[in-house]
């Protein structure tokens, strides 16, 4: 896999992430990176996203999704394979 080649993550992200502005910060960081996707708060607590970019860019877009904006507490975050194509990154409503 070269750095061109486009890969879909899904992630769900555990702990202080609502409320801390961590959907706006994403749409930052995903704008920043040229990731497409979206991301929106589970009625659970947990945060949902799908990213999509080249390998470097979605491997920098975890790393940050691991802490998030600086008032959040990101304590556990699963990432799985998805697909789907995506022309921007959008912030969702609530799920």
């Amino acid at each position: 896999m070269n750095a061109s080649t486009t890969i879909t993550k899904r992630l769900r992200i555990h702990g202080r992430v609502q409320g801390v502005y961590f959907r706006e910060s994403m749409c930052q960081k995903a704008a920043q990176l040229g990731v497409t996707g979206w991301v929106r708060n589970l009625r659970d607590g947990t945060l949902e996203a799908t990213i999509q970019g080249t390998e470097e860019a979605v491997r920098h877009m975890l790393e940050w999704a691991k802490r998030g904006p600086e008032m959040a507490g990101v304590t556990d975050m699963e990432v799985t394979e998805s697909s789907g194509s995506y022309a921007e990154f959008e912030r969702r409503d609530t799920a």
